[in-house]
């Protein structure tokens, strides 16, 4: 692996840079207040042609990579936007563009992924439901056969982004757990419009990510067209993998992001406080030694994401790599964010100096989209050949 940026991903790093600049801590700070979805700001990404980085060129993409999309996102959420930035990737060039771009059909393909990177359609997936959490085998939601297409009943919770979307990738049962030899058969993939009848939903009240809503969504008896199958009917649950995999490398990248916001709030803060003396605080041990250590772990956290986003890339396993750097990488975020508001004392709980913000955000990948403690199960089951535990 060359650890040496090419010219062409310097460049999008830099515009990455130049956005994240422009759309800085207080423009998300207003809008979290405002719990207002950030619309100039994405779509100055899309202008900018950084959401379709991994997107093929025929439909107006740069026909790049995840290790080019978990750059842009780390130096997105670097500039101010923090852990939020990284959901409008998740929902729109992951659940949207990857879904769609590895499975959908050639007429989906054509109408609606230049859409998603101009910026012209929003998407969302409903995965998650009340009852089975992150037990994805355990869902109940059921799309029924219904002449040429299915009828969909069922429930979904925690849906980021439904709001403002005009697309949900829905993931559903269509043949019942009893009717198959394994229980990660009879699931399917299906892209569907939001404003349908029979499809509902309530947003919820939560104490962090306040600029993209989360939802339940409530499915009763919902029509759905042939043409809204993605991927292989029964067969959709290790084509959903796909997506998910690379919503790790998404979240690892901005939360490594978010911690870099972090700490260079902190440091530009120690290096004007002075308390004791002439000297700012930034020339206390106490103070530099933890901050020295949270960077150490964002470094670390960032190679493994670059690590997993290369193996993508080149068409090797890289589930392994994915689940180690989200958990890494929540873990050091949170730590980075967390000694940052130490260094500041009372104004890092105070709103005006933002890492509040960054502290409540950040709290949410500490299991979402993953826990750590299923992190944790899948490498002891797979990495280290233990036994099952659950």
């Amino acid at each position: 692996m060359d650890f040496n940026l090419s010219e062409e991903q310097t460049l999008i790093v830099e515009t990455a840079e130049r956005i994240g600049r422009e759309f800085g801590p207080q423009y998300w700070a207003d809008l979290d207040r405002q719990q207002a979805f950030p619309a100039e700001c994405w779509q100055a990404i899309c202008d900018a042609g950084l959401a379709g980085a991994a997107l093929p060129e025929a439909y107006g993409g740069a026909g790049q990579g995840m290790t080019e999309v978990a750059l842009i996102v780390e130096a997105l959420a670097a500039g101010g936007g923090g852990a939020t930035l990284g959901q409008l990737f998740m929902t729109n060039p992951i659940f949207g563009g990857v879904s769609i771009s590895k499975f959908g059909s050639a007429e989906m393909k054509q109408a609606l992924l230049p859409r998603l990177i101009r910026g012209d359609m929003h998407f969302c997936m409903a995965l998650t439901e009340p009852d089975s959490g992150t037990n994805t085998l355990a869902m109940k939601s059921f799309a029924r056969p219904d002449g040429d297409g299915w009828r969909l009943k069922g429930q979904k919770i925690w849906i980021t982004m439904v709001e403002a979307a005009q697309k949900m990738l829905v993931v559903a049962r269509t043949r019942k757990p009893d009717e198959v030899a394994r229980r990660s058969e009879g699931i399917s993939m299906f892209m569907i419009d939001i404003d349908r009848e029979g499809l509902s939903h309530t947003a919820i009240d939560k104490v962090g990510t306040r600029t993209l809503s989360a939802s339940s969504v409530f499915f009763d008896d919902v029509r759905i067209e042939p043409e809204e199958l993605v991927g292989t009917l029964h067969h959709g649950f290790q084509e959903l993998l796909d997506v998910l995999n690379t919503e790790r490398i998404v979240t690892t990248a901005c939360m490594v992001g978010a911690g870099r916001l972090a700490m260079r709030l902190a440091l530009d803060y120690a290096g004007q406080r002075k308390v004791f003396g002439d000297r700012p605080i930034s020339a206390y041990q106490g103070l530099q030694f933890p901050l020295a250590q949270a960077h150490a772990e964002l470094e670390c956290a960032r190679l493994m994401n670059l690590q997993s986003a290369w193996r993508c890339d080149n068409g090797l396993p890289y589930g392994s790599q994915a689940n180690v750097a989200k958990l890494i990488g929540s873990q050091a975020a949170t730590h980075a964010i967390e000694r940052s508001m130490q260094t500041m004392g009372g104004m890092g709980f105070s709103k005006e100096f933002h890492v509040e913000r960054l502290w409540r955000d950040a709290r949410l990948f500490k299991f979402a989209p993953i826990s750590e403690e299923m992190v944790l199960n899948y490498i002891a089951i797979h990495d280290l050949g233990m036994p099952r535990s659950y």
